[in-house]
């Protein structure tokens, strides 16, 4: 039976395309965006995270710990990520929930279980279901297989993709994705790997052969102040995104940092840790600057 790692199940939700919706988040995702809010999706295995402010200091972690990975430091328990094998048995015994294990092995007709008990909100409101990550398509035999079987129920369906995948991957989800919510960050190739760690080659180029097959995407653009907020990189975008050969409506999403403690909790270093929100009024500039392309824009 074909398994894939699911590290959340969001419910209600009304952020992640039309109407109310179940989001699936799936782990693993090929790039290392400085900015990434989920950084807990990164990784392809189940992860534990530790939350020190729940902390009671009981100590049960470390006796549950049977590999080592936990010792006493000056303000609490402490993890050796090169030890740690993301078994979870801290986390079991973690009463306060201090220490939880990000990512869990789940079944399709699991997650399917979890859908279908939300289809009267689907129906209702003209939601459905939302695959997002990391990023879905680094587990795309299952990811795929949650796609079909939503179809086969008439279960609105949405793709939040980073674009990072072969054509031949894209191509496969096409027909069973309803509306593609794909993430653009960079024009630039230097900047992109730069920031991101990989060539945006690909995610240009699938971007495309989505806007030659006319499905329904939108494009949505993160907005990184200093990063991708100039006067150049929003030239570029505009540029690109109108000789599209089926523009696609963008909505301009503002950065927030509130993503730090969950590096924290990763050990994991935040790249950003300064870096402010911008200021609405940017926002709007930006997206009147994306107009002058004949572009539709949400901000």
């Amino acid at each position: 039976m074909l398994n894939g790692i699911v590290f959340d199940i969001k419910k209600y939700s009304i952020n992640d395309g039309p109407g109310i919706r179940t989001t699936i988040f799936l782990k693993g995702c090929p790039l290392r965006c400085w900015w990434c809010h989920n950084p807990e999706s990164q990784a392809s295995q189940p992860q534990v995270i530790f939350r020190p402010n729940r902390c009671d200091l009981c100590g049960a972690c470390l006796e549950a710990c049977e590999h080592s990975a936990l010792s006493w430091g000056l303000n609490g328990p402490l993890t050796d990520r090169a030890v740690c094998e993301s078994c979870g048995a801290c986390a079991q015994v973690c009463y306060a929930e201090a220490r939880q294990l990000v990512g869990r092995q789940m079944s399709l007709p699991e997650v399917m279980a979890e859908i279908k008990q939300d289809i009267p909100f689907y129906d209702e409101s003209g939601g459905g279901v939302t695959l997002s990550g990391g990023e879905p398509l680094f587990q795309k035999e299952f990811s795929l297989e949650i796609l079909k079987a939503c179809h086969k129920q008439d279960i609105h369906t949405v793709l939040d993709t980073c674009g990072y995948a072969s054509w031949q991957i894209i191509e496969q989800a096409v027909p069973f994705v309803d509306l593609f919510l794909y993430d653009l960050k960079v024009i630039d190739a230097g900047k992109h790997k730069q920031y991101t760690g990989l060539s945006n080659e690909c995610i240009l180029v699938n971007l495309q052969g989505l806007s030659r097959l006319g499905v329904n995407v939108l494009v949505r653009i993160p907005v990184i102040p200093g990063v991708n907020d100039d006067d150049q990189e929003m030239q570029q975008i505009g540029e690109f995104l109108s000789a599209l050969p089926n523009p696609p409506p963008l909505e301009l999403l503002a950065y927030h940092n509130i993503a730090a403690a969950k590096y924290a909790g990763l050990d994991t270093e935040y790249a950003l840790p300064d870096l402010k929100p911008p200021a609405f009024e940017h926002i709007q500039t930006l997206a009147a600057r994306l107009r002058g392309f004949d572009l539709s824009v949400k901000a």
